[in-house]
């Protein structure tokens, strides 16, 4: 089969990455050093290229009724153009079709970025329910596509202006979670959102892929460290994201997958999966856990086992380079709570690990201990 390539395929190349097939596609998933990736991100600025991923523009008549009814989050909280959420796409059955960020433009235009695994899915998965008044565009292929870079890290926003100075009086001031489109000179239009999966501040910029790798470079002159999925992987998981289809997927509802906060059941509005979701509730807890044994590493699939003897599953597992131990996601019992300890098994062991509130770390400080 034949991988699927970004537009900045050339230059990561170029700058001797080492590639992998991730869910079909060419990407890379490190340079060199993933830790040196990675520790760039929290303590300065990297940049990954997440053109894989696939922006979907809404537009039409009444897009937000539309939304109301696909979307678990509430669409009705996008009241300010340029305000974004962050929200699930469910199936009848509560399952996640795929997680996802809704920017609100304007009353006749939305946009979304859906994964990159998931966009085919996605885009039919609206067309099957959308209006007749309603065109849905993904720009990820076809005559416009836009690409994505995501700049993140404590100096990252400030080295972004080093090289789109005219974007600066519009995203200076902009709160997380929100966007502006702004003209530029060398770039065209730049799409520049205060939106990240590390944990760290930073904004994820698009623009047209004919534009992606001068822009790449220009960052990557600016003293913006590239970094792949490796330390992409490591970064979003001390934050506590969750990674489609690891962390959930269409069997998985989003109460059991630490996203409840992402679901709306309060307003009377109705969206596909809520009855299910009010039928079902929350049947299991979404946690971090720290190893404390030597002996291992925290992967996904591993066997965790409650003091009640009740049986949970390690989602998404690492060694994190921040607090230098083995951490994890998990979905465990109901009766297991933050400060517990744990065992998980571990090829012929069982070694104990404390239950810790999410995230482990945020905005380059550990919060887990």
């Amino acid at each position: 089969m034949t991988l699927k390539a970004t537009p900045l395929n050339s230059a990561h190349r170029s700058l001797g990455a080492k590639m992998v097939d991730f869910g079909g596609w060419d990407m890379p998933v490190n340079y060199g050093s993933q830790i040196e990736e990675h520790n760039a991100v929290r303590t300065d600025a990297g940049m990954f290229d997440v053109s894989h991923m696939c922006v979907v523009d809404i537009k039409g008549e009444d897009v937000r009724g539309f939304l109301r009814k696909v979307l678990a989050n509430n669409v009705d909280k996008l009241q300010v153009p340029g305000k974004a959420l962050y929200s699930a796409m469910l199936n009848p059955e509560g399952g996640v079709i795929d997680d996802l960020i809704v920017y609100y433009f304007s009353e006749d235009w939305f946009r979304l970025v859906v994964n990159a695994g998931t966009a085919e899915k996605d885009v039919k998965w609206l067309g099957d329910h959308k209006g007749s008044g309603i065109t849905i565009t993904q720009r990820r292929d076809g005559n416009d596509p836009i690409a994505l870079i995501a700049v993140q890290g404590p100096n990252a926003r400030a080295k972004v202006w080093q090289v789109l100075p005219t974007t600066q009086a519009a995203s200076e001031p902009l709160k997380p979670f929100n966007v502006v489109i702004v003209p530029d000179t060398q770039f065209g239009e730049v799409m520049v959102a205060r939106t990240g999966y590390t944990g760290e501040d930073g904004f994820e910029v698009g623009v047209s892929a004919s534009q992606v790798e001068a822009l790449w470079n220009a960052f990557a002159a600016a003293g913006i460290k590239p970094a792949g999925l490796g330390a992409r992987d490591t970064l979003r998981l001390e934050a506590g994201m969750n990674l489609y289809g690891q962390d959930m997927d269409d069997s998985v509802n989003p109460l059991d997958a630490g996203l409840a906060w992402t679901v709306d059941l309060v307003s009377e509005r109705d969206f596909i999966g809520k009855a299910a979701l009010q039928a079902k509730g929350q049947q299991a807890n979404f946690v971090g856990l720290i190893l404390r044994e030597k002996g291992g590493i925290l992967r996904a699939h591993q066997k965790v086992i409650a003091a009640s003897g009740n049986v949970g599953e390690i989602t998404s597992g690492t060694f994190s380079p921040s607090m230098q131990q083995a951490i994890a996601l998990a979905r465990v019992p109901m009766d297991v709570a933050i400060g517990d300890t744990v065992h998980v098994e571990i090829r012929d062991k069982k070694l104990a690990a404390s239950v810790v509130k999410l995230p482990f770390v945020r905005n380059g400080k550990v919060l887990a201990a």
